[in-house]
């Protein structure tokens, strides 16, 4: 019986992956991705590396403990990288990685088709509320 490397076991759980079973790697991926905060931190930074405080006032309702649970998230998950330079105060920089950059694309489309179709989904909504009793 021939004895399989651990690339070739990674490999061959790689294309066993099944995003709809709750147990399966890729949906808690999924999961972490669909957060709202991780998407637009994605979208924030798609155009290049911000600081903790720029991004902080461009996502507006962000708690900063939410910003940093997310931002420690994507840095684990290799989404994000953090640069500290030292210098007083210190600062902190936060840039996408080639795998973030992969990922903004996608993220940043959801962000914009919500951005240009919102007026159609509110009608949609207002048209269902008013045809279904409470």
């Amino acid at each position: 019986m021939a004895t399989m490397t651990a690339a070739q076991r990674r490999e061959q759980a790689r294309t066993h992956y099944d995003a709809f079973l709750r147990e399966c790697p890729t949906n808690q991926l999924l999961g972490r991705l669909s957060d709202k905060w991780v998407s637009l931190v994605v979208a924030a930074l798609a155009p290049g590396p911000l600081r903790f405080s720029d991004l902080s006032r461009k996502l507006a309702g962000v708690s900063p403990k939410m910003l940093t649970q997310t931002l420690r998230a994507l840095e684990r998950d290799g989404i994000l990288s953090r640069t500290v330079t030292p210098s007083v105060p210190v600062r902190v920089d936060y840039a996408l990685t080639p795998l973030g950059a992969s990922l903004a694309g996608l993220l940043t489309a959801v962000k914009d088709w919500a951005e240009t179709h919102f007026d159609e989904v509110r009608t949609a909504r207002e048209r269902y509320d008013a045809d279904t009793p409470a």
